[in-house]
Parts: C-alpha cells; sequence; structure tokens
C-alpha cells in the first residue's frame, strides 16, 4: 500500500515499471508508464482487457502530448475549454510501435483535474490508466473492490476511500472537422458550437 499518489516510493515503482491501482478524478484506475512497453502489455493481462482496445493515456498537461501537430481546431478547442477534467480526446498518433494504439493509429489523452495525480505524471511521464477491473466486470469503487479484483497481482495500491457513483470520463473524437461522442461519461459537452480560430 502506498500513501498517497505523490508517496516516492510509489513513483519509483512506476519509474522501474510497475503496474499500481489508484484512485483518479473519475474512477480506481489500473496504471503504469506509457512508454514502457512490457508494463503496457501486463496491464492488459492483469485486466484480460480485448487486445484490440487501446488505453486513455493520462498526461499532466498538453506539452507531454507528441501529436499536437496533427490537431485540427476542434482538439485545441476542446483541450483548452475541457482540460484539466473528465475529457479524453481522441487524437490520430504519429507513433509507429502499435502497442499502445493497438492498430487505431489514434490514442484518447487526459489532463486529470485532480492536482495530486497531475504532480505524478510529472514525475512519471504518461500512464495508461483502464479503469480498475478485469474486462466486462463493475470498476473498483473502493480499494477493497479493488483488491478482490486483482490482489497481489499488482505493485501495490493507492486508497483513495469511495469512488461510488463516479462515471468515467467522457471519451470524444473528431471526425470530419466534427466532435463525436464515443462514451458519455461524466461530462457533457454541446456538440454544435463552431470553435474559432486558434
Amino acid at each position: 500500500m502506498f500513501a498517497s499518489l505523490t508517496d516516492p516510493k510509489l513513483i519509483a515503482c512506476v519509474n522501474a515499471g510497475g503496474v499500481v491501482v489508484i484512485p483518479t478524478d473519475t474512477l480506481y484506475g489500473v496504471v503504469a508508464r506509457a512508454s514502457n512497453k512490457a508494463a503496457v502489455e501486463r496491464v492488459y493481462r492483469i485486466r484480460g482487457r480485448a487486445p484490440q482496445k487501446p488505453c486513455i493515456v493520462l498526461v499532466a498537461d498538453q506539452t507531454d502530448i507528441i501529436d499536437k501537430s496533427l490537431w485540427t481546431k476542434y482538439h485545441h478547442h476542446l483541450a483548452n475549454t475541457y482540460w484539466p477534467g473528465a475529457l479524453s480526446l481522441v487524437t490520430p498518433t504519429t507513433i509507429i510501435d502499435d502497442y499502445l494504439h493497438r492498430g487505431t493509429k489514434t490514442l484518447a489523452y487526459r489532463v486529470p483535474a485532480n492536482t495530486e495525480l497531475r504532480a505524478l505524471l510529472h514525475q512519471t511521464g504518461m500512464l495508461i490508466a483502464p479503469s480498475a477491473n478485469p474486462e466486462a466486470m463493475p470498476p473498483a469503487t473502493t480499494f477493497d473492490e479493488a483488491h478482490t479484483y486483482f490482489g497481489d497481482a499488482v505493485d501495490g495500491y493507492v486508497d483513495g476511500g469511495i469512488l461510488n457513483g463516479n462515471a468515467p470520463s467522457t471519451v470524444l473524437a473528431v471526425v470530419d472537422d466534427k466532435p463525436v461522442i464515443l462514451r458519455q461519461g461524466v461530462l457533457s459537452i454541446p456538440l454544435g458550437i463552431k470553435p474559432d480560430s486558434e
């Protein structure tokens, strides 16, 4: 058990390729460094996640995103309006290795609202963060539920209390210069607003 999201032992564990369960600002997540292929694949095995499904990637701020050169005005508008917050924004990616995008050529990025979580991300870099549950099971809302799911299969936990009732992030893509909601989550976004030039 780690004391907090900024526990130096947690940071060292993640940076060494560890997989941990932590509270995010929406749900408990199973996180690992996005730059560590072995850690990413371990998350897929632990969760039984479908191999074709990419994970949401958490970043400390927009400067961590490597694909901004591919963004449209809508991408910039949505990120500047709703980040930090519960928007996972799907963007085209230039990453060649498909262990992150799983063949989709896109990644869903999110800048979390939780300041302690962003502090962790500044220390670790980008983290994948699928919800803390085996595939097709309800997301864990407490440490106890997460521990029941994963036990010693992960390298540690942060107890963030009860997250019961929290919805996941809203996942949104931009298709033909129009925003398309792929998953309606906690954040409601009006789709009819045309962004100004940015």
